[in-house]
């Protein structure tokens, strides 16, 4: 290949456009631009193993779910942002940060279609240091640690283009904003943004200590009672706070509202699919089958009592 050749511009083997130095999108068996692109579901991550034929086919679906959007009527909201939108009447939900629905086109997938649903919670940690004199970094000995939490929905669904669905339910790292490096090996560890409101609302009191209910109170100037004493980690102040309680209530809240709905869903399902036993008709007497609404195959009749 000459170097003519390596920056002359592709052709898009979905819509047959012309792709832009930069906005090739590699396929297994050809190329897309990233209009095509744009139009695959979020939760698709294989691109570059899907074939032309492969992509085509999603997008015939990903066209089809905007009737499907359309007809979605939200009857219960959880989360945040993102949030997963449930119209219970129809049995469907979607997960999205869009304002405009029918512009995002988001999956609309049916409570049957999910097959379990995580709450994933990721610990991190950072190592916590103070100044010398020289304004060099010193670790503490023993050494202390800062801990920061992220909260993960991850919802496993059945579906021809992806297996599930993963998003973030805090906005920042849950770490109560402690201070990873002190002035000298004596100072006291403060928050880093005295007077923030927290999640809820509610303000940290003087010295960037959040009063958690039920918890240590605050100490003089600001101290973290977590980081008090000689203690080398601040894990258990940060998940005793307001902002921790919140986004794990927040993710087991999905996490049993879609357990439910599939469970519910499923009964339904399998009560549909179940034979239908004769009975007498208290009505018309005769030996019958009922139908779906419950009435007698003869008469009419309710044979449901």
């Amino acid at each position: 290949m000459g170097l003519f050749d390596a920056f002359k511009k592709k052709e898009c083997s979905i819509c047959g456009g012309e792709i832009g130095l930069l906005g090739n999108r590699k396929l297994e068996d050809g190329n897309m631009c990233k209009t095509c692109a744009a139009q695959l579901s979020p939760w698709f991550s294989d691109r570059r193993n899907s074939t032309v034929a492969e992509i085509n086919e999603q997008l015939a679906y990903r066209e089809e779910n905007r009737s499907r959007v359309a007809a979605f009527h939200t009857t219960r909201t959880l989360g945040e942002n993102p949030k997963v939108l449930l119209d219970e009447d129809a049995g469907k939900f979607m997960v999205t940060s869009a304002r405009n629905l029918a512009e995002a086109n988001p999956d609309v997938l049916d409570f049957a279609d999910v097959t379990g649903c995580d709450l994933d919670i990721d610990e991190d940690k950072t190592e916590i240091e103070y100044k010398d004199k020289d304004g060099n970094r010193q670790s503490f000995n023993p050494k202390r640690y800062a801990y920061s939490y992220d909260f993960y929905i991850v919802i496993h669904v059945n579906n021809p283009y992806f297996n599930e669905i993963r998003f973030k339910l805090n906005h920042s790292r849950v770490d109560n904003d402690q201070e990873t490096l002190l002035d000298g090996p004596n100072a006291m560890p403060r928050s880093k943004t005295v007077g923030r409101p927290t999640a809820g609302g509610a303000r940290p009191t003087p010295g960037g200590v959040r009063p958690v209910p039920g918890g240590p109170r605050p100490m003089p100037g600001g101290a973290r009672p977590g980081m008090a004493g000689g203690l080398t980690s601040n894990a258990a102040e940060v998940r005793a706070s307001v902002e921790y309680r919140q986004y794990e209530q927040m993710g087991k809240e999905i996490r049993e509202a879609l357990l439910q709905v599939r469970k519910d869903a499923r009964a339904s399902a399998a009560a549909a699919a179940a034979p239908k036993q004769a009975v007498t008709c208290p009505w018309c007497g005769a030996t019958t089958t009922p139908n779906a609404s419950g009435c007698c195959e003869y008469c009419g009749g309710s044979v449901n009592g």
